[in-house]
């Protein structure tokens, strides 16, 4: 019915507008494209002249006026406008969505002809109807987070007025950010989202602050290109994943490297992610990590220096410093000797510091450096100095090193029964796990990474530990080959929930695609009655429901 509505409508318009088609002193034409290709079905309508609608070439042809000062563009409920007031010739390509054949990102697609670089001020002053008319009815609709309505408005300045305000790309911003979230499609979301970075490169173009728009850049492309997919279901993998984040990784390095003190805490949050994880998938040597890590810390200590921003400051020492030093230090690029070379020469003027003791037992603990004579002589000082759950802790780590695993043992039992601090303890009950699974006490080693998950719901490396677990235990699993598949099944629930954490994304993703393969296929469950996304409860002792897959 509606349909209907709008045919009739169309040619009562085509009526009416006759009258002024006899007076036309002016063709116009052109192709008006959707994403690169020609558009049927646009009603295309010029002011104080014809209207038609295009068929499957994209191709228009309206007589108009003389005096005609724009053309209109409508699909269905969606209307833009083409300003052609001052503009020479009668040939006028559109582009409706996307950018026009020959445009390169960046151009202003749609704008058929040259832009209009006024200031907002200026536009006014010199009576531009078009802009007053179009930023007044965006406004009002932006306003209201009625983002649909606005959407055509918007487009029109962001094709024909680039420099008229920044706030059409700081409000735009917000516009996609609220369009991809409600996306239904993957093909959808990836399609707002590179639309979304062109709007940051424009901003760039008109308006400048490379430094500081890079960094938001950067944040959005991982925010939606990764995080969201992910939580979507929809995590990139493989060389996907790489360029993933090869490209929020280059816009946060120059961003750094521009703004210097004045970078955002979150760009060096995201940049020491990026930089490990791009070290992890092979993209990166361990020397790089090193430099960006020192990179990091400089401009950290370089904003709590100036101390221009209370809130920044607080976020650096509270967020920043640490977080770095702990990614760094499980990174695997922050190997024994380059920490052993930080903290020997300062050793000696330091062995009754307890708390530097620590700070620096901790350090070469997570990434590893166990073995060396540096950790062993720092273990012992500490427990002469502080007889603690921490000591009693890092004397265990230095026995499973030295292979005496039965008194490592008395030592986690001793560090689990003292400890008050719940984080150092969800610490120690992960590494007893692990100890545990190592030794194939595969329950009562989920028993402990359960009891992470109690105190910190989304340790990643808890979940990693439980899906190890499940996949060692398959091999002596009983049941029929459809009830030892499902195992994996529970596997890669629990690698899914670890790689939402940026600290096990890469592992747990390249985990999810070795024991995917390991899934049962279709014939095989079709004979045991089961569906695709059915619930299915794998028995025995792990006693876990999980959904069917192929």
């Amino acid at each position: 019915m509606k349909a209907l509505l709008r045919i009739t409508l169309f040619y009562a318009l085509m009526v009416i507008t006759g009258i002024t088609v006899a007076q036309a002193q002016r063709v116009l034409k052109g192709t008006v494209y959707m994403d690169g290709k020609p558009a049927a079905g646009i009603t295309v309508e010029a002011q104080r002249g014809g209207m038609m609608m295009t068929s499957f070439d994209g191709k228009y042809e309206v007589e108009a006026d003389a005096k005609t000062k724009w053309i209109r563009f409508t699909f269905i409920d969606d209307k833009k406008t083409l300003d052609i007031e001052g503009k020479s010739g009668d040939v006028f390509d559109f582009a409706f969505t996307g950018e026009l054949p020959s445009g390169e990102a960046g151009d202003d697609n749609g704008a058929g002809g040259e832009v209009n670089l006024g200031t907002a001020d200026d536009l006014i002053k010199a009576g531009d109807e078009t802009f007053r008319t179009e930023y007044s009815l965006y406004l009002e609709f932006y306003k209201q987070k009625d983002y649909k309505s606005a959407k055509p408005h918007w487009q029109v300045l962001y094709n024909q007025y680039p420099k008229s305000t920044e706030n059409i790309y700081i409000q735009g911003a917000k516009m996609w950010e609220d369009f991809i979230e409600k996306a239904t499609t993957k093909e959808d979301r990836l399609k707002l989202i590179n639309e979304y970075m062109k709007i940051y490169d424009k901003r760039i173009k008109y308006f400048g602050d490379r430094g500081y728009v890079l960094g938001r850049k950067g944040a959005a492309w991982l925010t939606y290109r990764y995080k969201l997919s992910t939580d979507k279901g929809e995590a990139p993998e493989g060389d996907e994943l790489i360029q993933v984040y090869k490209s929020g990784y280059e816009w946060l390095s120059e961003s750094i490297k521009l703004q210097g003190a004045e970078t955002e805490p979150t760009v060096l949050v995201l940049f020491m992610q990026t930089t490990v994880a791009l070290f992890k998938l092979g993209e990166l040597p361990k020397e790089q990590v090193v430099l960006n890590y020192e990179t990091t810390t400089k401009v950290a200590n370089e904003i709590v220096a100036a101390n221009k921003d209370e809130q920044n400051v607080k976020l650096v020492k509270e967020t920043v410093l640490p977080f770095s030093e702990e990614i760094f230090g499980k990174s695997g690029a922050a190997d024994c000797e380059v920490l052993e070379k930080i903290y020997l020469a300062d050793f000696d003027a330091n062995k009754d510091d307890i708390d530097y003791i620590k700070t620096m037992l901790r350090r070469l603990g997570k990434a590893n450096c166990t073995e060396s004579e540096l950790f062993a002589q720092a273990t012992e000082r500490l427990y002469e100095l502080d007889p603690s759950a921490e000591a009693a802790f890092n004397m265990a780590r230095r026995l499973i090193k030295k292979g005496d695993i039965a008194k490592a043992k008395e030592y986690y039992k001793m560090a689990m029964e003292q400890e008050t601090d719940k984080e150092l303890l969800a610490s120690y009950y992960l590494q007893y796990g692990q100890v545990l699974y190592s030794e194939s006490a595969y329950s009562e080693a989920r028993s402990y990474a359960r009891k992470v998950l109690e105190i910190q719901s989304d340790n990643c490396e808890a979940n990693m530990l439980i899906g190890n677990i499940y996949v060692a235990s398959s091999r002596s699993f009983e049941g029929k080959s459809v009830e030892k598949a499902a195992i994996f099944w529970v596997a890669c629930d629990y690698y899914e929930k670890a790689r939402r954490s940026e600290d096990c994304s890469i592992d747990a993703a390249q985990k999810i695609a070795e024991y995917k393969k390991y899934f049962p296929n279709k014939e095989e469950a079709f004979m045991e009655g089961l569906q695709a996304g059915a619930t299915y409860k794998v028995g025995g002792w792990i006693n876990e429901n999980t959904r069917v897959r192929f």
